[in-house]
């Protein structure tokens, strides 16, 4: 398999999402207020559409992050970095470097939906993309890995074009934009309507774990903190 080929086609299917605006409904949005000397408020939404991929949805996740767009990235995908701040994940550990900008990595995920969800096991193609402007794209979609295949152990999820698109903010450029797209097929015997209930919320918690943990690694006063108010965590 050419995997860099691959690397560059999901890159490319990544930004087509970004810049598609049309039909995607928001499913969840809360109030973010980000800043401490001088706050502002932001919003954190969760959109869905129908994938071309697979049946289900393709999610966009938008947020802002306390953290530069020339940082950022390494904390999302390295695994070193990663499972600091990641609730969602048992194990992520990168299997195979095919150069300096694209990876094949194995990740375990805890269960979720209060166990309903039991854990999934994925083999992702993960790929570094900076592009004009100081936007980089790191994408993701699973493959089939000889080294790793499925074992009885975990049911052997797939993710379709996955990925970030990190961008400076506009009023802030110490901040960046975040803007995330999921299309997972859990497979099992799941009932599709679990999968519709729970993925909203769980999305939520990924992005506030981004912020935690970029949180804690910069001095105190640059974080952004959840509004108390809104009902942004409560499942729908």
């Amino acid at each position: 398999m050419d995997y860099k080929a691959l690397a560059q086609q999901t890159a490319q299917e990544i930004l087509g999402y970004y810049q598609d605006t049309s039909g995607w409904k928001v499913v969840k949005a809360s109030l973010i207020i980000c800043g401490f000397l001088f706050p502002f408020e932001k919003k954190l939404t969760v959109s869905s559409k129908a994938s071309k991929k697979f049946h289900g949805n393709l999610y966009r996740v938008e947020g802002i992050i306390p953290e530069s767009t020339s940082k950022l990235p390494d904390f999302l995908y390295k695994p070193e970095n990663r499972v600091t701040w990641d609730k969602s994940l048992k194990m992520y550990s990168m299997v195979q470097k095919i150069d300096s900008d694209t990876f094949i990595c194995h990740t375990i995920t805890q269960s979720f939906a209060m166990g309903s969800i039991s854990p999934r096991d994925f083999i992702d193609l993960v790929y570094l993309k900076h592009c004009e402007g100081n936007i980089d794209i790191i994408s993701s979609t699973s493959v089939d890995f000889p080294a790793y295949p499925p074992s009885s152990n975990y049911i052997r999820g797939y993710n379709h074009a996955c990925g970030y698109m990190c961008s400076p903010l506009q009023e802030n450029p110490a901040y960046s934009k975040l803007v995330m797209f999921v299309q997972t097929e859990m497979r099992g015997k799941l009932a599709p309507s679990i999968i519709e209930a729970t993925m909203p919320s769980n999305l939520v918690s990924f992005l506030l774990n981004v912020k935690d943990g970029v949180k804690h690694k910069i001095p105190s006063g640059r974080g952004c903190h959840h509004d108390g108010h809104s009902s942004f965590l409560k499942k729908k």
